[in-house]
C-alpha cells in the first residue's frame, strides 16, 4: 500500500487546492481571526479556490446570519454554519462554475486565548464538501483544544489544521485513516489536541467511526477518547467537566460479573464522600491502548466487540494510552476538581507495585505515588479469591503481598486513606478471571456463560465475538 506524503507543507497544501480549478468554496471562521483564509490568500491564486470569506463574531450579527443557538462554541453552530454556507454557495454558483466543480464549505467556531480570560481553549472545525461533482455532500468534523499559550500562536496552530483538514478531505478521503494522520502536519503533538472527529455523508457511509477516534490516539493528537453508552465518540470535558469521576480499569476481554460487582461496590463507597452528589458522578471503564494492539496494529474487531459488550451494560468507556495511574488522574484533573476514584483489583497489586514500572522516573515509585495522590484521589481496592472452592483464601488490602521494601508504603497509603478496602456485594464472583474466561469462550459454550452477565453471554454467542467457539 501506498505511504502518506508527509513532506508537503502547508503552503504546498494550500497552493495545489489553489491551483485546482475545479475545487471551490467558502471559508467562514469565528474566533481567533482568519487564519485559515490567509493561509489560502497569501499562497497566491486564492481566486481559484475561495468564492468567500467571512467571520461573524458579534452574537447578534452571528445569529441573523445562522439562526439562534444555546452555545456560539458548539457543535450545533457549527453545523448551522456549515449548512447555510453550503447550501448557499452551490445555489449561488452551480449554474455559473465548471461542471466539473466539487463546492465545499470550511467552518470553524472557537474560543482561543483572550486578553482577559485564560478560558480552556476549544473548538469545532469541520468541512462538508462534494467528492464528485453535483454529489450529495459529506461531512468530517472535529473538537480541538489550542495548547498553545498566547493567542497568535493558537490562530496560527489553527491556520494550520484547517488546511490540513480540508487538504486531507480532498486527497485523502480514500483512506480516511490520512485524512486524521495529516492534521498534525506542520504542528506536531504538543499545539493541538484532536479529541473527536467524525466522518458522514454518502462517501463515508463505510467508516466506522470508533476506529476513525481510535486512530486519533494511535497518530498522537489526543491520549484519550470517550464513548458514551450508545458507542458515540463525546468530548471529555462536556462529560467531566466539574463533576466527580469514578474510573475502573481493566482489558474488559471480556466483561465479567466481577467487573460489574467491582464497579457497582465503587460507587457505593465513592458516592459516601461528602463532596460527592451520588447523582453527578461520572462512571468510566477504561482501557488502556496497549490492551488493544497486536502486533503493530490495533484489533478493530476486538475493540468494537468489548465496546458493544461494554455499551450492553450501560458503561461510559474511555480508550487511553495512559499506562501509569497517575497521568490518568492528572488528565481526569484537567476538566474536575471533585474527588477522583480509581477502583482496582488487588490482583493488580503486583503490577501496581512493582518498581520495574517506575524506571525513568527520577523519584521512582515514590514519585509516582505522590503523583498519584496529590489532592483529593482515592484508590479503591476490591478483594479476589483465585480459587472458587477455598473460602479461606481471600485475598484483601490487609493481606495483600508486596515487595518488603515497599510494606511500609502500603501500610503508609493505607493509613492515610489513599487506599481503601471495599466489599464486594456479590462475593461468589470473587474467583473469575478474565483470561480464562475468553480462553473457554474459544472452545465454544459452556460454563464460562455463568461468569459474564446475562446479555452479555447471548451478544457473545449470537455474535460470534472475542473468538467465540473458534479454539
Amino acid at each position: 500500500m501506498l505511504d502518506r506524503d508527509s513532506t508537503l507543507t502547508t503552503d504546498q497544501k494550500a497552493l495545489k487546492i489553489n491551483l485546482d480549478k475545479y475545487k471551490y468554496g467558502s471559508i467562514v471562521e469565528i474566533g481567533a481571526g482568519q487564519e485559515v483564509a490567509r493561509r489560502f490568500f497569501q499562497v497566491g491564486a486564492a481566486a481559484g479556490t475561495i468564492a468567500k470569506t467571512m467571520s461573524a463574531y458579534d452574537m447578534a450579527v452571528s445569529d441573523d446570519i445562522y439562526g439562534p443557538v444555546d452555545r456560539y462554541v458548539s457543535r450545533d453552530r457549527l453545523l448551522q454554519m456549515l449548512d447555510r454556507e453550503f447550501t448557499q454557495v452551490v445555489k449561488r454558483l452551480a449554474h455559473v462554475r465548471p461542471r466539473n466543480t466539487t463546492f465545499f464549505a470550511y467552518a470553524a467556531t472557537v474560543t482561543a486565548r483572550s486578553f482577559r480570560q485564560k478560558n480552556e481553549c476549544h473548538g469545532w472545525v469541520g468541512i462538508r464538501l462534494q467528492l464528485h461533482p453535483g454529489a450529495e455532500p459529506s461531512d468530517v468534523i472535529l473538537h480541538v483544544r489550542m495548547l498553545d499559550e498566547d493567542n497568535p500562536e493558537q490562530s496560527e496552530a489553527l491556520g494550520i489544521l484547517g488546511v490540513n483538514l480540508i487538504y486531507g478531505a480532498f486527497f485523502h478521503h480514500h483512506q480516511p485513516e490520512w485524512v486524521i494522520e495529516g492534521l498534525s502536519d506542520g504542528l506536531g503533538s504538543d499545539r493541538i489536541e484532536v479529541d473527536l472527529i467524525h466522518f458522514s455523508g454518502p462517501y463515508f457511509e463505510e467508516v466506522e467511526n470508533r476506529l476513525m477516534n481510535l486512530h486519533l490516539i494511535r497518530s498522537w493528537l489526543t491520549r484519550a477518547i470517550v464513548f458514551n453508552p450508545a458507542g458515540e465518540v463525546v468530548v471529555p470535558r462536556d462529560l467531566l467537566y466539574r463533576k466527580p469521576v469514578l474510573v475502573m480499569r481493566g482489558s474488559f476481554n471480556p466483561v465479567t460479573r466481577v467487573n460489574t460487582d467491582m464497579m457497582l461496590a465503587g460507587l457505593r463507597h465513592y458516592s459516601q464522600i461528602s463532596a460527592v452528589d451520588e447523582n453527578e458522578v461520572v462512571a468510566l471503564a477504561e482501557i488502556t491502548m496497549n490492551s488493544l494492539v497486536s502486533g503493530d496494529n490495533v484489533d478493530g474487531a476486538d475493540f468494537l466487540a468489548r465496546m458493544d459488550l461494554l455499551a450492553s451494560q450501560g458503561y461510559t468507556v474511555m480508550i487511553s494510552d495512559y499506562v501509569r495511574f497517575f497521568r490518568l488522574r492528572a488528565y481526569l484533573r484537567r476538566y474536575t476538581t471533585k474527588p477522583i476514584g480509581l477502583v482496582l483489583s488487588v490482583r493488580d497489586f503486583a503490577f501496581l507495585f512493582d518498581e520495574k514500572y517506575y524506571e525513568g522516573m527520577e523519584g521512582g515509585i515514590l514519585e509516582a505515588f505522590g503523583k498519584l495522590f496529590p489532592d483529593n484521589t482515592h484508590v479503591y481496592v476490591y478483594p479476589a479469591r483465585p480459587d472458587q472452592d477455598d473460602q479461606r483464601q481471600l485475598i484483601t488490602l490487609d493481606n495483600v503481598q508486596v515487595p518488603d521494601n515497599l510494606r511500609h508504603l502500603l501500610a503508609h497509603l493505607v493509613s492515610n486513606k489513599k487506599l481503601v478496602p471495599i466489599q464486594p456485594l456479590e462475593d461468589r464472583h470473587l474467583h473469575i478471571d478474565s483470561a480464562e474466561v475468553l480462553a473457554a469462550l474459544r472452545r465454544g459454550r459452556g460454563d464460562w456463560e455463568q461468569d459474564v452477565p446475562e446479555n452479555v453471554a447471548q451478544t457473545i454467542i449470537d455474535r460470534r465475538l472475542l473468538g467465540f467457539d473458534t479454539a
